[in-house]
C-alpha cells in the first residue's frame, strides 16, 4: 500500500504538469512543469523525500527500459537520420563535452563551498 501511495503522489504531480502544459501557451514540455512542481514541493516541504523516495528510486532503476520503445521507433526514421549522421554526431560530441564541463564545475564549486563551511 505504501508503494501505491508514493506512486500516486508522483502521478498526481505529473498530471498537474500535464494540465499546466495544456493551459500555459509556452513551448515547454509538460514533464518539465511536473519536475518543477516536484522540486518546489520537495524544497518547500510540502512533500517529504521519504514520502516518494522508494518509488522514485525504482523508477530511476528501470529508466533505461522506459527508453527502449522510443529507441526502437528510430528505425522508422533511420533514412533521415543517416543523411545527417555527421551533424548529429558532432552535436552529440560537443553537447556531451559541454555537459561534462558544466557538471564538473558545479560539483567542484559545491565541494569547495562545503569545505569552506566546514572550515569557516
Amino acid at each position: 500500500m505504501k508503494y501505491i501511495h508514493q506512486f500516486l503522489i508522483i502521478l498526481t504531480i505529473s498530471f498537474i504538469g500535464e494540465l499546466l502544459g495544456l493551459i500555459i501557451p509556452l513551448p515547454i514540455p509538460a514533464s518539465v512543469y511536473g519536475l518543477g512542481i516536484m522540486l518546489i514541493c520537495l524544497f518547500s516541504g510540502i512533500i517529504k523525500l521519504h514520502q516518494i523516495e522508494e518509488v522514485a528510486d525504482w523508477l530511476i532503476l528501470i529508466m533505461p527500459v522506459l527508453f527502449v520503445p522510443s529507441a526502437v521507433s528510430l528505425i522508422n526514421v533511420s533514412e533521415a537520420l543517416m543523411k545527417d549522421i555527421f551533424v548529429i554526431s558532432i552535436i552529440t560530441l560537443i553537447s556531451t563535452i559541454v555537459v561534462m564541463i558544466a557538471t564538473g564545475k558545479v560539483a567542484q564549486s559545491i565541494i569547495e563551498r562545503k569545505e569552506q563551511n566546514k572550515n569557516g
